[in-house]
């Protein structure tokens, strides 16, 4: 009988090997399972921070290794060690993420840092003394907005390049890549500043409900859901309006028009002003089809005043922040497409003005729900009560007014709120996280029986909204 061949020495080597890793591989199973237990089985939370959140800070790792010239050619032998520096800090915070390590409080001295800090100091009162706050035994959405504060601290704490935007790069090809899309919109407000000033009542509604779809539905080229892969508009969001409407599951867009008239028949004095305010979301082409829409409130006078709120830092990728608002009016001026340089050259006029106001305060980049707005940043909510009409944008927006809770789909949106009423408020939002509340009852169901990702896939929408009521 002939004996079986030896194994070879490398297949021998690697056979001792894997035995090795097998207390290892046991390891990480029980961690895993720990994983799902807190998170749920492949919920959004946990393939969020176990998948998407590691790939943006190695992204942002890349985006630097790949700037060593740029820094060496600004700033000398200074710069490339400042990047050498928060390169170890960024991969130090992906090894944190990815084994559930405590979280830290910020070292940096940037002004929000304290209520960053007492806001960490909380989430483990909460806990208790037993176990730490850690990645994966906090709340999603603060571990989320945290990640993208340490991404900014591992520049802070780097200078020279402390205002140097990780994520600018992904914004720029976004906006570019939806150059037709921007085209077509902008072409399509021209005609209408054209004729705006002969349209009826009825005329005015209609454009409205066209511009605001088009805002809401340009909430879908989100640059942190894709984890920066390229997500733009390719196609002329007006054509599918139409076949769009039908997913819009809640739609009180007639509520926004009455809001809109009246504070419109309303100011009739000189002294009135109807003041709308957008809280933005995307930069690219959902920050320009905002501007559309912006533009045709002021041409149509249903507002006088628009006010924009952006972020003080890079957020989410893609989020607007005051730089991303400013290229993106240049870009517009300078365009060599007519329509889209007409549109640019009438919305720097607005700013100068001072028709248009862009604003950031901390707390639009603090992991606090909006009902504690007026506890954390009363100046902020003060501001907002000036409002005729607040639109909030996108997701995260969304889950911040809700207090990103695992609501019943059916419970009022009012009731969601928690209180939160500076003013007539309305939400423009793509679902892209599982949660969605002001439903008909039985519909959140039905969509969940049929389609189990119906909330995180951008597929459905809502615009919703609610008036406090005044004294």
């Amino acid at each position: 009988m002939v004996p079986p061949p030896r194994p070879s020495r490398a297949r021998w080597r690697r056979g001792k090997w894997e035995k090795r890793l097998l207390p290892l591989n046991k390891k990480k199973k029980e961690e895993e399972e720990e994983r799902r237990k807190r998170f749920g089985r492949r919920s959004f939370a946990y393939l969020t921070i176990t998948e998407r959140l590691p790939y943006i800070v190695t992204k942002a790792v890349d985006t630097l290794h790949r700037h060593t010239d740029t820094f060496f050619a600004q700033y000398g032998q200074e710069g490339v060690e400042a990047e050498k520096a928060a390169i170890g800090l960024l991969s130090k915070l992906r090894n944190e993420l990815q084994t559930d390590k405590p979280v830290l409080p910020l070292t940096d001295g940037f002004p929000d840092a304290a209520q960053w800090n007492k806001y960490l100091e909380q989430q483990q009162a909460r806990l208790g003394s037993e176990e730490n706050t850690s990645w994966f035994k906090a709340p999603w959405l603060y571990v989320e907005c945290y990640m993208y504060r340490r991404i900014h601290e591992a520049l802070l704490l780097n200078p020279p390049m402390c205002d140097f935007d990780v994520f600018n790069e992904a914004k720029t090809q976004g906006f570019m890549e939806s150059q037709e899309a921007i085209i077509a919109i902008s072409t399509h407000l021209q005609k209408v500043n054209a004729n705006v000033k002969c349209f009826k009542e009825t005329e005015l509604k209609a454009e409205l409900q066209r511009l605001l779809q088009v805002s809401l539905w340009g909430n879908r080229c989100d640059l942190s859901i894709s984890a920066g892969v390229a997500n733009s508009q390719k196609l002329n969001p007006l054509t599918t309006l139409d076949s769009l409407k039908p997913l819009i599951l809640v739609d009180d867009f007639e509520s926004v028009w009455c809001c809109l008239i009246n504070s419109k028949r309303k100011g009739t004095s000189e002294t009135a002003c109807t003041r709308v305010d957008i809280v933005l979301d995307n930069s690219g082409f959902e920050l320009v089809a905002d501007l559309i829409l912006a533009d045709f409130l002021i041409t149509s006078q249903l507002a006088d005043e628009i006010h924009f709120h952006g972020k003080s830092i890079p957020w989410y990728v893609s989020d607007t922040t005051k730089t991303d608002f400013d290229w993106t009016l240049k870009q517009m001026k300078t365009s060599c497409h007519l329509q889209m340089s007409c549109c640019g050259v009438a919305w720097e006029n607005n700013v100068t003005k001072g028709v248009w106001i862009y604003q950031d305060h901390p707390f639009w980049t603090f992991p606090h729900a909006f009902c504690d707005m007026s506890l954390v940043a009363n100046d902020l909510y003060a501001e907002l009560q000036k409002s005729n009409l607040i639109f909030f944008k996108g997701d995260l927006n969304y889950r911040k007014l809700t207090g990103d809770r695992r609501w019943n789909y059916s419970v009022p949106f009012e009731t969601a709120l928690r209180g939160f009423q500076p003013a007539p408020l309305c939400s423009l939002r793509t679902l892209k996280a599982d949660i969605q509340v002001g439903l008909k009852p039985g519909l959140g169901e039905q969509l969940a029986a049929s389609e189990p990702d119906w909330m995180t896939t951008g597929h459905y929408a809502v615009i919703q909204f609610n008036s406090p009521l005044r004294k």
